[in-house]
């Protein structure tokens, strides 16, 4: 402790005697440190962005089907309406909110066009809980019941369709005797979503769906939301139990390109980690060789005068310590106010479809995240520190010979 209390003062005062060395070391990993934290932080946002857009729709944290469905996704792979097991299990604490539906492939007819889509039979109570088709309503209503017969278009179908709010539509699907069966739908509302979104899925009331297809109260699918995706797996396995036979599948199963996206982009912050620290990395040893050698004939005085090697190592790792220490907190309290400072939100609308076919939402939201910030810091403070030996070594290596050498 009494060395340090020596040594402290002179490592700081040393570190000012090259302001512009010391500065341009500060500044290199300062904004190093800020480019890997701001950047995880928007890599963060739009990972959650692109998986909320997949998910948020329809899909949730995950999916109960019949067993052949995800392979013929028509009404004859149907199942029957969840029982008491099933319903004990998708009402308990673990899952936020679930819902039933009919789901099948549909032709869409209006006056002027005919186009293919996903016809949707739904609960629009329970859909208020899981998906944001009911929240994202641009023009009209929503869906008011189980037995409500108007049908929600997406906005740009509707256009396509060359159809609008309070127009008829009529819809074919193969019904459960493979016959073709129809039905006249009043458009009452237009939703947005992504181009593809709205392109695909018409939504009315489960009850006309199911009287108009002539499957009773059987069902295609069941979607749940859970409060925490880290009880996914036991959860998957609860339904499993109370549904044998039945096709049980958590999100990343469900949509394997998002989930490969996600992974893609955790991983990449790392990746990002290193390049940064190399390039920090070069530029710690390069200032910090050349300060060793413009005061070789210090460091040799130092020993003759009784400074032993270990001290001379510690004087220039602890000047590394502090210069290294100066620029993380410099760049971390940056960051810090970066991303506080668009944690209202960075808007992409701009790139409108360009962020769609990355699979993000028009809107990126950062947010702090305090464990990650203090560990990346720690890292790159830790790590500088270590390249600094090399340095640190060969000022321990002067010797009053070498001192000699420079002196004449």
């Amino acid at each position: 402790m009494g060395g340090l209390s020596l040594l402290a003062p002179m490592a700081w005062r040393n570190l000012w005697r090259n302001p512009r060395r010391t500065w341009i070391t500060l500044a290199v990993v300062a904004v190093g440190l800020y480019s890997i934290l701001v950047f995880a932080a928007l890599l963060d946002a739009w990972a959650r962005s692109s998986r909320d857009a997949a998910l948020d729709v329809l899909i949730g944290s995950g999916q109960v089907h019949a067993p052949r469905y995800l392979d013929d996704q028509t009404i004859a792979q149907r199942m029957a309406a969840p029982g008491a097991r099933l319903r004990a299990v998708l009402d308990g604490p673990s899952v936020e909110g679930w819902a039933d539906r009919v789901r099948t492939p549909a032709v869409i007819q209006s006056e002027y066009k005919t186009l293919p889509a996903e016809l949707l039979g739904v609960r629009p109570a329970r859909e208020r809980a899981i998906s944001v088709v009911p929240r994202d309503v641009s023009a009209g209503r929503y869906l008011a019941g189980d037995a409500d017969g108007g049908i929600v278009l997406g906005a740009h179908l509707a256009k396509r369709l060359k159809t609008r709010l309070g127009k008829r539509v009529i819809v074919m699907a193969q019904d459960a005797t493979g016959a073709l069966a129809q039905r006249s739908f009043r458009v009452v509302g237009l939703y947005s979503a992504s181009q593809e979104d709205e392109d695909r899925f018409a939504f009315t009331g489960i009850e006309p769906a199911q009287a108009m297809l002539g499957i009773g109260t059987d069902v295609s699918e069941i979607s749940f939301k859970l409060a925490d995706d880290a009880g996914a797996p036991a959860t998957v396995a609860a339904l499993k139990a109370a549904g044998p036979g039945l096709d049980v599948r958590p999100w990343t199963a469900l949509a394997p390109l998002t989930a490969a996206m996600n992974s893609f982009m955790e991983a990449f912050v790392y990746i990002w980690l290193w390049i940064m620290f190399v390039l920090m990395a070069i530029g710690i040893v390069n200032t910090q060789l050349m300060a060793v050698f413009e005061r070789v004939r210090e460091f040799g005085l130092l020993q003759a005068l009784g400074m032993r090697p270990r001290l001379v190592l510690a004087e220039v790792l602890l000047e590394s310590a502090l210069l290294i220490g100066l620029g993380v907190l410099a760049g971390a309290a940056a960051a810090v106010a970066t991303v506080l400072a668009f944690s209202g939100g960075v808007d992409l609308h701009f790139l409108a479809r360009g962020a769609e076919f990355f699979g993000a939402g028009h809107v990126l939201y950062p947010r702090l995240a305090p464990a990650q910030f203090a560990a990346v810091s720690a890292l790159v403070w830790a790590l500088g520190v270590l390249v600094a030996l090399w340095p640190a070594g060969k000022a321990a290596g002067s010797s009053p010979a070498e001192v000699m050498s420079h002196a004449q």
